[in-house]
């Protein structure tokens, strides 16, 4: 009997503990959270980029003619002057041929003298009646002949004379070296890129942007240039070029924009970020802290206006910000969602929050 009255007792006992339990579970108090109601508000979206500052103006500046280099003058960052030598070749050859047309000249001066003679010679005679007309035709045309001689040979003198002057290879305009393409010793090959130059003046900012950009409406024409190196260093600017073609290696569109009032500091090379400001849009925006994560990709928990129990939901997210998030599908104006304490919720639970009816 003492043994059938302990299992009687044990059974006694769990019997009154599982009912203590499941009370316990039934009367569990509802998790409180914080929540929102969905509303649309004005979004505008702020585009930082960064880019460099580049010239407006860049020239490849190339020798006229083949030679192989003998003194290269400057150098890459090299700062030049309008009419400044930046590189020489071999003028051998072009020196012989300017003394070629010299000789042809004097040759042609000699014919000419010759030929001028002859013909006041037979004009002379033909006046007096002791030549014949045929005689003194051909000396007429022996005198216009070198004269076409001696102006052809000027002609020559004058070409030799400015191919001797591509042996040097000046700079266009004033500006900065950005790039060099030979040495001393080379063969340069006429009209291949020997340097390229930053010419001085206006300057661009350049930026590759994502073609998904401009499906956006900016809010102004105007776009701020920071500087990176130095924030406080600003200035505004405006779209000045789009490039009408996708760049097929990192799918980007060129845009260079016109930087007015370029500060100094704005040098060539210079990192620069543009931000820019699109029209605002109605759109629904919640905090970062009401975003979950469900099987299909980003979700929030959705309140039941009746019963306070929450479920997951699926949702779109159209961008993302810096504190918040913009939803583009799956929530309906007028709903309320879990913006804190949606960590440890499950689906089916119970919530509380402030302004909820009890």
């Amino acid at each position: 009997m003492p043994n059938a009255l302990k299992i009687a007792v044990s059974v006694s006992l769990a019997v009154l503990l599982g009912a203590c339990e499941q009370d316990r579970v039934v009367t569990r108090p509802a998790t409180l959270v914080r929540t929102e109601i969905v509303q649309l508000q004005p979004y505008a979206a702020t585009i930082r980029l960064t880019g460099d500052v580049q010239a407006r103006v860049r020239t490849e500046l190339s020798f006229r003619v083949s030679g192989r280099v003998t003194e290269r003058m400057v150098d890459v960052g090299s700062h030049v002057n309008a009419g400044d030598v930046l590189a020489t070749i071999d003028p051998t050859e072009q020196q012989a041929d300017l003394e070629g047309s010299k000789a042809s000249v004097a040759a042609a001066e000699a014919q000419l003298r010759v030929a001028t003679a002859t013909f006041e010679r037979q004009k002379s005679l033909m006046a007096k009646g002791f030549t014949t007309r045929v005689s003194y035709d051909q000396a007429q045309e022996g005198l216009r002949t070198a004269e076409g001689t001696l102006e052809a040979a000027r002609a020559q003198l004058g070409t030799s004379t400015d191919v001797l002057t591509y042996t040097e290879l000046r700079a266009s305009a004033s500006g900065i070296i950005t790039a060099r393409n030979i040495e001393v010793g080379q063969v340069a090959q006429s009209a291949q890129a020997a340097y390229t130059l930053a010419e001085d003046g206006a300057r661009d900012a350049v930026f590759d942007l994502y073609e998904s950009i401009f499906l956006g409406q900016p809010e102004s024409d105007t776009i701020k240039l920071t500087l990176v190196s130095d924030p406080a260093v600003t200035a505004p600017g405006r779209v000045r070029e789009i490039s009408p073609t996708v760049d097929p290696k990192n799918a980007t569109v060129r845009v260079k924009v016109a930087i007015q009032n370029a500060p100094g500091a704005m040098t060539l090379g210079s990192t620069v970020i543009g931000e820019s400001r699109t029209r605002p849009v109605d759109k629904i925006v919640l905090p970062w802290s009401s975003l979950t994560a469900a099987l299909n990709g980003p979700a929030v928990w959705v309140v039941d206006p009746g019963t306070n129990v929450v479920s997951l939901r699926d949702i779109a997210v159209e961008s993302y910000e810096t504190s918040s998030f913009i939803v583009g599908k799956g929530l309906a104006v007028g709903e309320r969602v879990v913006t804190d304490g949606g960590k440890l919720l499950r689906p089916g639970q119970v919530v509380t929050f402030d302004g909820a009816k009890t």
